[in-house]
């Protein structure tokens, strides 16, 4: 795991220019740096160092004849069986790496080596005899790749802040970006919070090549329900997927060790993966917030052993200004700073971990994929339906009343995700400015026309799988483990992992049937907890059908302390608040919540997140 950067070279101090952006980045490689410069382009390189190593495997790496520069961040599972054709082709290794197969990889296949791979990447490529650049972004979006043309300059990145160091770069807040996030809790489009900042969709490569820049995908999703197998077999395809996927992700020259939740899929990974450590997180004592005593015993029954910490309310919100300068852009999820901390504890003990990101939305999880078609409701005609909707909508929002609006909607008008903060006319009423930022039913749309003939849950599978998961889960994943030097591996994210879970049908994934016994309920991720059951121990099995956590923020709590509340208010009236929003609405919705009148928990973190970040990249000038 590393950290890339790089520009077309138009500037006379480049050198001086690529090592300053190299040290912004130094918390995702601080092992190693390297660098490569000449007239046309500048390639710089921290490492963390995990396979090979040795001062061999420093990047930036050259092929046979020093025509090909590459620089790297991930790791390839199966690089040792590329690696074996290649050598039978004729290439010839310097080093022991998964990073050298890229490049000989590349010299050999093109852009369809990304066909032939099976990992976590981002990468790219310098061809000093066509003057192009390639570069490529892994499937689900694990690893990030932003990039930048701006006066004449081109400039990618691993981070966005390793941009600020160049003379070129123009920094200007994308008000765009900010209305949607207020919906979405992340930036959910190509588009980020830095205007012609650009994230490399997951999926895609490109081609900068004579001054333009050609953007492709190479893989994508394709459900395709196989109904022979029954409910058996598909529990033994997915034991023996997941334990090969599990194995290949342990492939490492250093300490490999574990997180771990009260949720199955944590479970299912530290069950199986037999690393002798694990680590959790948990806020006071109180259950619904705190998992550490769970995950101690499931530890113990395992045999391995369990770190953890307690964090406390000033912890948690003295590092808010750090996160969001990690995290390059606002991103409103709670559980991005529990997981700095779990990433924290880790980070002392080992440089890698596994972790269960990606089970939701590959195997149906999300409480949210039951709805389609739960109530007897639903099967009443559309049309009346959306009639009563109708009426609904005009009435005070209440629980009972939010029913009928919501079932008044077609999937596609109601579902963006698994966060939906504030509706466009709401978002409209909180800001002070006016943009031209698309309805969130105009960024959904695309996907959701990908799958058109398939059921509701594939369709909100999908969906997450291209927006939520890539926006908020792989984000907040990739920089807290970065930021604390920590790789953080993810096996269900695998492409074998995929294609086994694009077979299974719907009712496998989500199940009306409730299957009982004293310790277990299913409804969602139904054959996969089944596997879970399957391979965790007898007297630690309950865990498949334990309601998932995932490292609980008590915001909702906090947010009515008066010392929280003071916080979050001085923030809603200051003049950074006053540019961008309408005072009296916030505070508003602040007052409420405080006094019981509603939960605008989310809400309220959403904007004020915002106002932290805005603080540190535009107040602070990337400092915190």
């Amino acid at each position: 795991m590393c950290g890339i950067v790089g520009f077309t070279n138009t500037i006379n101090d480049s050198n001086v220019v690529i090592g300053r952006m190299m040290d912004r980045i130094r918390h995702r490689g601080p092992d190693a740096e390297g660098k490569y410069v000449d007239g046309d382009i500048a390639l710089g390189h921290r490492r963390l160092s995990i396979i090979d190593v040795s001062s061999q495997g420093d990047q930036p790496i050259f092929n046979e004849d020093g025509s090909l520069v590459l620089v790297f961040n991930g790791e390839i599972y199966n690089f040792q069986e590329i690696r074996e054709k290649l050598v039978a082709a004729g290439h010839i290794f310097k080093t022991k790496t998964d990073s050298e197969v890229l490049i000989h990889g590349y010299e050999e296949y093109g852009e369809k080596l990304l066909d032939k791979l099976r990992g976590m990447f981002a990468f790219v490529i310098w061809d000093k005899n066509k003057k192009e650049l390639f570069g490529a972004r892994d499937f689900f979006g694990i690893k990030p790749l932003y990039y930048a043309q701006m006066n004449n300059t081109f400039m990618f990145g691993s981070e966005i802040k390793s941009f600020l160091d160049h003379p070129d770069f123009k920094k200007e807040l994308n008000e765009r970006v900010l209305e949607n996030y207020l919906t979405f809790q992340y930036s959910p489009t190509e588009e980020t919070f830095f205007r012609n900042v650009y994230k490399l969709p997951p999926a895609h490569y490109f081609r900068l090549s004579g001054g333009k820049l050609e953007i492709k995908r190479f893989w994508d999703v394709h459900f395709s329900p196989d109904e022979k197998p029954d409910l058996n077999e598909w529990v033994n395809r997915i034991s023996d997927t997941f334990h090969d996927s599990v194995k290949a992700h342990k492939i490492a020259d250093v300490e490999v060790g574990s997180f771990l939740s009260s949720g199955v899929d944590s479970s299912y990974v530290a069950a199986i993966a037999d690393v002798d450590k694990t680590f959790t997180v948990g806020f006071g004592k109180d259950e619904k917030y705190n998992e550490i005593g769970w995950a101690k015993e499931f530890s113990k029954a395992i045999g391995k052993e369990n770190n953890s910490k307690v964090i406390s309310g000033e912890e948690y919100w003295d590092s808010l200004a750090k996160i969001q300068y990690h995290m390059d852009e606002p991103l409103a999820d709670p559980a991005a700073v529990a997981l700095y901390f779990v990433c924290n504890i880790a980070s002392e003990k080992l440089k890698v971990v596994l972790s269960g990101e990606g089970a939701d939305e590959i195997f149906g999880g999300y409480n949210v994929y039951s709805e389609p078609g739960a109530t007897a409701y639903d099967r009443l005609p559309a049309s009346l339906r959306k009639g009563i909707g109708s009426i609904a909508g005009k009435l005070p929002a209440k629980r009972g009343v939010n029913f009928f609006v919501r079932k008044g909607k077609t999937l596609e008008e109601r579902f963006i995700g698994n966060a939906y903060m504030f509706t466009p006319e709401d978002r409209k009423k909180i800001l002070k400015i006016t943009t031209d930022a698309p309805e969130p039913l105009a960024i959904t749309q695309p996907f959701y026309n990908n799958v058109s003939s398939m059921d509701d849950v594939t369709k909100m599978q999908y969906l997450d799988l291209h927006l939520w998961m890539a926006g908020d889960i792989l984000l907040k994943a990739d920089k807290m483990s970065m930021a604390n030097s920590l790789e953080l591996r993810v096996p269900f994210l695998d492409k074998e992992v995929m294609a086994l879970a694009e077979r299974i049908p719907v009712r496998y994934r989500v199940t009306r049937k409730e299957v009982t016994d004293e310790h277990t309920k299913y409804v969602t991720k139904y054959a996969m907890r089944l596997a879970a059951k399957k391979d965790t121990p007898e007297q630690t099995a309950k865990t498949a059908a334990k309601k998932k956590l995932g490292f609980p923020v008590p915001i909702r709590v906090w947010l009515k302390e008066d010392k929280y509340y003071n916080i979050v208010r001085s923030a809603f009236e200051s003049e950074s608040s006053k540019k961008f929003f309408n005072t009296a609405p916030l505070i508003r919705l602040l007052d409420d919540h405080k006094e019981g009148k509603a939960d605008n928990s989310r809400k309220i973190w959403t904007v004020f997140i915002f106002l932290v970040w805005y603080k540190v990249y535009f107040e602070n000038n990337g400092e915190y």
